[in-house]
């Protein structure tokens, strides 16, 4: 099974910390790797995660707040001083185009490569890029300015040949590939061999959710229901519930209810705010209602099996 990994590389919230970097993560599944979110300091996270820059190709952007974009200028910038030729795919709200513009004229005039905008509607649960193997969609959120997560899903896949039963039924080589794809196989005596006997079960079809910055959305239940590995963000402990309402974000106890109640297999915390030095707190919170709860750091890979 070729690997699916969620790499954190910024967990924090708004105000700079010297223990976290800015909201940014590298999704990997198989060699194709995709980025959510690009705070500050992006490329050296990358950098000390040993990511190779070449094999990002779509960047997704959750919302227009700095925390969560202020390091795409730098990373396009250094993506044409390592030669990039394939062009660079921005998934975001609409207004980022317009205020990247300038600053890619300005700062990139001689990009060897494009810079290809795609607007995203984030009040709508919509597939927004789809590849052989996976597609992408957008999780409407409540914060203050318009913002979305992102769920990332694998497409079913094929069953497996079964090496015996192609010895024992004498297929040819040529003939696998189409029972890969579901059909059956006919003897020369004309008997038909159900593909359900000469294949088994696929791998299961793994998925990820992204949910930053937001109030807590019960409404997205049904979108991330049953997901393998769910990325909320828990900005605050339950003595500031009341900040985090004011602030459109969410606690480490209600992050933990968003996944009780959809199932999710995994949760991972983060977007912690500055004022916590130590976040086991948030943790302790949480795993109150949902004890299946970690904390994100930067650097850890998350494996989805």
């Amino acid at each position: 099974m070729e690997p699916f990994e969620v790499h954190i590389l910024g967990c924090g919230s708004a105000l700079p910390t010297t223990r976290h970097n800015a909201s940014t993560q590298v999704v990997r599944i198989g060699n194709r790797q995709y980025m959510i979110d690009c705070g500050e300091g992006a490329q050296l996270q990358l950098r000390k995660s040993h990511i190779h820059f070449s094999f990002i190709n779509h960047i997704f952007i959750s919302h227009l707040h700095g925390d969560h974009c202020f390091g795409l200028i730098g990373l396009i910038s250094t993506f044409g001083l390592l030669g990039r030729t394939s062009p660079l795919h921005i998934h975001a709200p609409e207004p980022l185009h317009e205020i990247m513009q300038p600053q890619l004229d300005f700062f990139c005039k001689d990009l060897a490569y494009r810079v290809e905008f795609h607007t995203i509607d984030t009040q709508k649960n919509s597939v927004i890029y789809e590849d052989n193997s996976i597609t992408v969609e957008t999780i409407p959120q409540k914060h203050r300015i318009p913002c979305c997560g992102f769920l990332f899903k694998e497409k079913p896949k094929k069953r497996h040949i079964r090496g015996d039963m192609m010895e024992y039924y004498n297929i040819p080589l040529y003939m696998r590939g189409g029972i890969k794809e579901g059909n059956s196989f006919t003897t020369p005596q004309g008997e038909v061999i159900p593909n359900e006997k000469l294949t088994s079960a696929p791998d299961p079809s793994r998925s990820y959710a992204y949910c930053s910055d937001t109030l807590p959305c019960p409404q997205n239940k049904d979108i991330i229901e049953g997901v393998d590995l769910l990325y909320h963000e828990a900005t605050f402990a339950d003595s500031e519930e009341a900040r985090a309402r004011a602030t459109f974000h969410s606690t480490a106890r209600q992050a933990a209810t968003i996944a009780k109640e959809a199932n999710v297999k995994r949760l991972v915390i983060g977007h912690f705010s500055s004022r916590y030095t130590d976040e086991t707190i948030l943790s302790a919170q949480a795993k109150e209602i949902f004890p299946c709860t970690e904390l994100a750091d930067e650097n850890i890979i998350y494996h989805i099996k």
